[in-house]
């Protein structure tokens, strides 16, 4: 739930540095893994279209279709446009200079049908762009980060989910407690001391991610950017929590941070993605306990 008006205020239409894709230095030894095609070429795209689907994408300025590219899925907060997202969220510079294809997308009312709509995004992209499929992650702000979490938590679209990085995401610890856990993966929780539209749901949220996890609980107080680690993780999947002193309206500003936390994942990690372990003491089946938390969810946005 984030306005319009609050999105533009804090970063007005023009394209700025952030906003500017940036160059990236191939590895000389990176084999080649994706044959060339039509759109080899392509760095900037026209927003682009796919049934329902609406997206902007972002390349390294030197793109390189031969290789396989980590994809960020970008989500809109309420009401918000791809571009709009792009501004607001500056993970464009940050992240096309690491190496990754971005894609911003249009926002859709929260329901379970637009959810999973959403979530063909990844498919969409890889099928014009060489996308490692084994490293896409998803990330957004309030009806972004709600979205990104459950794409990332319900059983017909959590395969294509390596990781997640959301932002004041309207999830409870009720919510997630109706569900079972899905096979571990790295997940950043941001969250602000001042959002009274969610408070504290962003603590409920990381505590559940860590005992999915496996993580113990965090060895030192929050860093400099107001961050704790949890990284003795049986699964080797880490959580890392970020709480600042932003409203809900704000964006964290940890563009880098995103980005340096999702690339220090190496695909493979942890368990196979097609099992789910079941450390919830919930009984339902997965695919009915997750879409009854989600429509909850999408519930109190309609309300």
């Amino acid at each position: 739930m984030l306005a319009i008006a609050g999105m533009s205020g804090c970063s007005g239409d023009e394209a700025g540095p952030a906003d500017i894709a940036g160059r990236y230095e191939y590895p000389a030894a990176m084999p080649s893994s994706c044959p060339g095609g039509p759109l080899a070429d392509a760095v900037v795209a026209d927003k682009m279209k796919e049934g329902k689907l609406s997206y902007l994408v972002r390349t390294p300025v030197n793109y390189d279709a031969r290789f396989a590219h980590p994809l960020l899925v970008v989500y809109a907060a309420a009401g918000a446009s791809a571009s709009q997202t792009e501004h607001y969220t500056r993970l464009t510079a940050a992240a096309t200079s690491r190496g990754f294809v971005v894609a911003y997308v249009d926002h859709r009312p929260m329901n379970m049908k637009n959810v999973v709509e959403l979530g063909g995004v990844v498919q969409s992209v890889a099928k014009r762009w060489c996308i490692d499929r084994q490293r896409v992650f998803m990330t957004g702000h309030s009806d972004g980060g709600t979205v990104s979490t459950g794409l990332a938590l319900l059983e017909s679209t959590r395969a294509d989910v390596s990781g997640i990085a959301v932002s004041a995401a309207g999830f409870t610890r009720q919510d997630l407690e109706a569900m079972q856990c899905r096979s571990p993966i790295p997940v950043m929780i941001m969250h602000g001391a001042k959002d009274t539209l969610f408070p504290g749901w962003g603590r409920e949220t990381v505590q559940w991610w860590a005992r999915c996890n496996g993580c113990a609980a965090p060895v030192a107080g929050p860093d400099s950017s107001g961050c704790v680690s949890y990284t003795h993780c049986a699964s080797a999947a880490p959580v890392l929590y970020c709480e600042g002193p932003q409203s809900h309206r704000e964006w964290p500003g940890l563009e880098v941070r995103i980005v340096e936390f999702l690339l220090g994942q190496q695909a493979g990690t942890g368990p196979p993605a097609g099992k789910v372990e079941l450390r919830s003491s919930a009984a339902m089946n997965t695919r009915i306990q997750s879409a009854n938390a989600l429509k909850t969810t999408a519930a109190r946005y309609a309300e």
